[in-house]
């Protein structure tokens, strides 16, 4: 025998291990067997008839449990079984809620003791009603973002633009019949959202050759729904780059990686996200971008099993369910399917996902920026990453690697004026490549010496324009 998520061995009874009585009945329920020692062996307990009628009455005083309790035999040895069937019900001991998780008994406090409760009632965390709270507190701006998106995705009816802001949130139920918001209402278009959960939030940093050596970092807040938004707004702008390539005449610039693919993964981390834990952080690194949340996977559900068919599985009901009514995810529990032929169509490899830290990590590679560093081309036609040889043709055939990407950088949306020129500041650049603004400097100053690109302006506060093209 070995101890598992619901067998616990105990070679002799004590009064403290009602606990496990509390853990079992909390989670899937157990056995707990005395008079078994770590290994599985029976060592036998010498007063196992008086156990037997005190325990019973112990377990049901304490707890409020009728257990099942058998006296067993193995080698002349006599041990005991007590079986706790799962309850409906919170159970404590002495004031306390215990959790059996794996061969692990846990103490539940604070926000954890909180979400256990509201499971117990079948409510999720965002479901709670916030005190003091009303219409006053929601951006009406983020609610008409919310209504365009909705009908832009088919998902809601054009009459919803009629609609009130009450109106909205009471069919969505997120807010009660005393005009009273819940926290998802708060979180997702509350005006300060982070005034009712600070972690709601993203953290972005770039790093150079390891976690330790950070460069720049961005902390994104605001409300819920418009969050993927802004947190790839502020990548494409500071940490990703856009390679060129044309579409018949059309000149298409999209992420390095894609978009559609990075969308459910932000989708994923928002809504599964446990808001009792610390912010979601991104690091951005030359060859890859990590992604974390708190937040473990449902239980008795692993990492592989999201990518094959499987029901949705929520952590926060209602934030899911306004992102479903805006078109930002499906409700059938396909988001790990879309991730896959998102990244497959762009002949990328698909991202992996790992459980660590209390939560989940999910690692994209950043194929064709890797790529690009190394001397590697994008097809003009194709958008794919080609081998290193330059065309003989190619008007930057003569400079580095990391200039022909400076290039690449200063070319997409172009116009020959200084437009959306704070995208590429000499410290964006920087922050883009990994490297200090020193040396892209020196960068800038090869590619205007060598008559590829002019600065226009005054020396603070100007623009590069690009001069060659291919």
């Amino acid at each position: 025998m070995k101890e598992n998520q619901n067998l616990d061995f105990k070679q002799i009874w004590k009064d403290e291990f009602l606990e496990y009585v509390s853990g079992f009945a909390n989670s899937q329920g157990g056995s707990l067997l005395i008079g078994v020692d770590d290994k599985g062996n029976v060592v036998g307990v010498a007063n196992a008839k008086k156990l037997m009628e005190d325990i019973p009455n112990k377990i049901v005083t304490t707890t409020g449990v009728v257990p099942d309790v058998s006296l067993l035999e193995e080698n002349g040895k006599e041990y005991i079984k007590i079986t706790i069937a799962p309850s409906n019900t919170p159970i404590t001991y002495k004031g306390r809620l215990y959790f059996r998780s794996g061969t692990t008994l846990q103490q539940l406090d604070g926000m954890a003791a909180q979400n256990f409760l509201l499971n117990k009632m079948g409510k999720s965390w965002d479901e709670q009603i916030v005190e003091g709270t009303g219409v006053k507190d929601i951006d009406a701006s983020a609610v008409t973002y919310f209504v365009k998106e909705g009908i832009a995705n088919g998902r809601l009816a054009k009459s919803v633009e009629k609609d009130s802001i009450e109106k909205i949130l009471g069919n969505l139920k997120l807010m009660n019949d005393e005009g009273k918001m819940t926290m998802a209402a708060l979180l997702l278009f509350g005006k300060n959202p982070q005034a009712y959960c600070l972690n709601a939030r993203f953290k972005i940093g770039r790093f150079g050759n390891g976690a330790a050596d950070l460069i720049t970092q961005d902390l994104i807040e605001g409300n819920l729904i418009q969050m993927a938004d802004k947190v790839i707004d502020v990548l494409s702008a500071k940490y990703l780059v856009r390679p060129i390539h044309y579409e018949g005449m059309q000149r298409v610039e999209p992420l390095e990686i894609p978009e559609k693919g990075l969308r459910e993964i932000l989708y994923n981390s928002i809504i599964h996200k446990s808001y009792d834990g610390p912010d979601n952080q991104m690091k951005v690194y030359d060859d890859r971008i990590s992604l974390w949340n708190y937040g473990k996977m449902p239980e008795g559900t692993t990492i592989s099993d999201m990518f094959k068919e499987h029901r949705s599985m929520p952590r926060n009901k209602l934030i899911a369910n306004a992102f479903f009514h805006a078109g930002f995810v499906e409700a059938w529990g396909r988001g790990f399917e879309i991730i896959e032929e998102s990244f497959k169509n762009a002949e990328l490899e698909v991202p992996q996902f790992v459980e660590e830290f209390s939560g989940v990590t999910v690692n994209i590679k950043r194929e064709v920026f890797a790529a690009i560093q190394h001397g590697a081309r994008i097809d003009d036609r194709t958008g794919k990453v080609v081998n290193a040889s330059y065309d003989t043709n190619d008007v930057t055939k003569n400079i580095t690697d990391r200039q022909q990407l400076i290039y690449s950088i200063l070319s997409i949306g172009d116009t020959g004026d200084d437009t959306n020129n704070d995208t590429k500041t000499t410290s964006s650049i920087a922050i883009k490549l990994g490297v200090s603004s020193r040396t892209i400097k020196r960068d800038l100053k090869v590619l205007q010496d060598l008559g590829y690109i002019e600065h226009c302006g005054p020396t603070r506060g100007g623009y590069w324009k690009v001069l060659i093209r291919k």
